[in-house]
């Protein structure tokens, strides 16, 4: 909750606010998030305008999670932009979805928690290069030879190498008849 009242009503009065926040629950993706209860830095500017008061600035968060390649462990900084008018009571039109000021406090939270799950990556990556795992082995290609591969069978023997797994799995028949190739 952010405190107006030393803003006042007067349209273009401004005051710039910096403030850390811990940061509240779920403000994640399935691949990545913010760890609930890390500091969130919040460098913000508050405009008062007719309808009610701009907040527009920067929150800079702490994310973790794995990369979508290699999926090693990620943690990293993220700068959001932040930017919502929060309306006057009375002063909001019945079709606006806008939040209110209520007792001259306005609640960041929403505002807060849109952006920065909207600026969290789809496909997070520990570096913009990562080679990611090897479809083969899986491991991680960026710690491998760059000329990395597998030996690959001629795909034309397949047939050969399935029915040759198939007569080593077939158990040996051992109540066969013994022919004595001895001459009587």
């Amino acid at each position: 909750m952010i405190d107006t009242r030393e803003l006042g009503r007067r349209p273009g009065a401004m005051r710039r606010l910096q403030r850390v926040v811990p940061a509240p629950d779920n403000l994640s993706s399935p691949v990545i998030e913010v760890t609930p209860g890390s500091d969130i830095d919040l460098d913000l500017r508050l405009e008062s305008v007719m309808e009610g008061v701009l907040v527009s600035g920067t929150a800079a968060v702490l994310v973790a999670g794995e990369c979508g390649r290699c999926l090693d462990a990620l943690h990293a900084g993220l700068d959001v932009d932040i930017q919502e008018l929060y309306v006057y009571p009375g002063h909001a039109d019945p079709d606006d979805e806008l939040p209110e000021i209520v007792e001259e406090m306005l609640d960041l939270e929403p505002a807060l928690r849109d952006a920065v799950v909207l600026a969290l990556p789809q496909l997070p990556l520990c570096k913009p290069d990562c080679a990611g795992l090897c479809a083969e082995c899986g491991e991680r290609l960026d710690d491998v030879a760059s000329d990395h591969t597998h030996a690959r069978a001629n795909p034309r023997w397949a047939v050969l190498a399935r029915l040759t797994d198939l007569a080593d799995d077939e158990p040996a028949d051992d109540t066969s008849p013994a022919y004595d190739t001895r001459e009587n």
